[in-house]
């Protein structure tokens, strides 16, 4: 009986092993690169958003000074 004990451990670590190598890692590799990746984009589209709004960017008009002519406002009826 000891000798179907021991075959049958040795098949779930055999099979748990397998499960690890050829799935757990796979899919944890994949998702580290994946992960890479779109840190990568979503970095190059920050850059690309700041350089167009840099460039789109309006001239800013000069500040009024306070010592300017008030001219009033009358409604023209």
């Amino acid at each position: 009986m000891n000798i179907f004990k021991l075959a049958w451990e040795i098949l779930a670590i055999y099979l748990v092993y397998k499960f690890i190598t050829g799935f757990i890692i796979p899919i944890y590799n994949t998702t580290r690169q994946m992960k890479g990746k779109m840190d990568e984009m979503q970095e190059k589209m920050r850059q690309q958003s700041q350089e167009m709004q840099q460039r789109q960017a309006p001239p800013v008009p000069p500040k009024s000074s306070l010592n300017e002519e008030y001219i009033d406002y009358e409604e023209v009826k």
